[in-house]
């Protein structure tokens, strides 16, 4: 009898467990099926603000290809309505510059029109998709200079480049520091263009690693800014790109300097649409389709709607 009991017990189980994973399995694969279309696409989002999206093929090794999704968002600066917003910084006892949100959430807060992740932040990890950290609202520090109304909420850093906004909405990609009469600025990583050209050499892994990037040029005005988001982690979809792919795409862009951002997990492209939050790209915070990484700061846009 006891043995009877025990394989109905195992049965009852296996049957729940079975229906729990067919379940996730059913989720996950509604995500991938909301996932924005690859086919290319051209819009005018806002006044002064365009859109690019394009699927890039290049070639690997054995005559296979590798493809990523690029999505590209011009923006004019000059243009009459166009605002800039970096996020705010809430400084604590706790020695901690920034609250964690998500980037729709960045700009559901403040209604802005456009919004992208910004600087690496700490402290950071991703174990599963339970496990990690930030979440909503926990605190953390970004890496390098970050700048809101004036206010400088967290100090540069020596080796984290920033990019600033001056009061006259004019754009500079500068080492380490931002100049006086900086209104908006953070930090970011790598330089990658400089006066029109490439600013450093890759080598070894930069050449074959492929992540979802997040990355801003400027022309040598600053009077136009280019985003540039590419999804990646995901097979069949889009696989990331390499450092020298991504600072390719700027350069024809017609970039005069450009910067790396905070990518991977965090690399976020969101916009207003009627009122609501709508994801331009595919974010892939721990490795779950469309779930956002809440990070220490962003850049966001306010814009005017686009009169036909």
């Amino acid at each position: 009898m006891f043995a009877l009991d025990l394989k109905i017990v195992l049965k009852l189980l296996g049957g729940i467990f079975g229906l729990f994973f067919g379940i996730v399995l059913l989720c996950y694969g509604i995500l991938l099926f909301k996932r924005p279309s690859r086919s290319q696409k051209i819009e005018q989002l806002f006044q002064g603000i365009s859109y690019r999206r394009k699927l890039y093929s290049q070639p690997r090794r054995y005559f296979l290809r590798h493809s990523f999704l690029v999505h590209t968002v011009a923006i004019d600066l000059t243009v009459t309505g166009i605002q800039i917003l970096t996020t705010i910084g809430f400084p604590g006892e706790d020695g901690k510059e920034f609250n964690a949100q998500t980037t729709g959430d960045f700009l559901k807060t403040h209604r802005l029109q456009l919004a992208i992740n910004g600087s690496y932040f700490q402290p950071f990890y991703s174990k599963h998709p339970l496990s990690f950290y930030p979440k909503s609202g926990d605190r953390v520090d970004a890496l390098g200079q970050s700048i809101a109304k004036g206010i400088t909420y967290s100090p540069p850093q020596q080796g984290w480049n920033v990019l600033c906004f001056s009061s006259e909405n004019r754009a500079s990609i500068e080492s380490d520091r931002c100049p006086d009469n900086t209104q908006y600025g953070l930090g970011g990583g790598y330089i990658l263009i400089l006066n029109g050209k490439l600013a450093r050499k890759y080598q070894g892994r930069e050449l074959s690693d492929r992540y979802p990037r997040t990355a801003v040029g400027i022309d040598r005005q600053g009077k136009k800014l280019w985003i540039v988001v590419i999804d990646g982690r995901q097979p069949f979809y889009s696989e990331g790109a390499t450092l020298l792919e991504l600072t390719q795409i700027l350069l024809d862009l017609g970039s005069d300097r450009a910067l790396i951002l905070d990518g991977g997990g965090s690399t976020t492209l969101a916009i207003e649409k009627k009122g609501e939050i709508k994801l331009l790209n595919t974010p892939i915070h721990t490795r779950i389709p469309l779930r956002q990484r809440p990070v220490a700061n962003h850049l966001g846009f306010f814009a005017r709607p686009f009169e036909f």
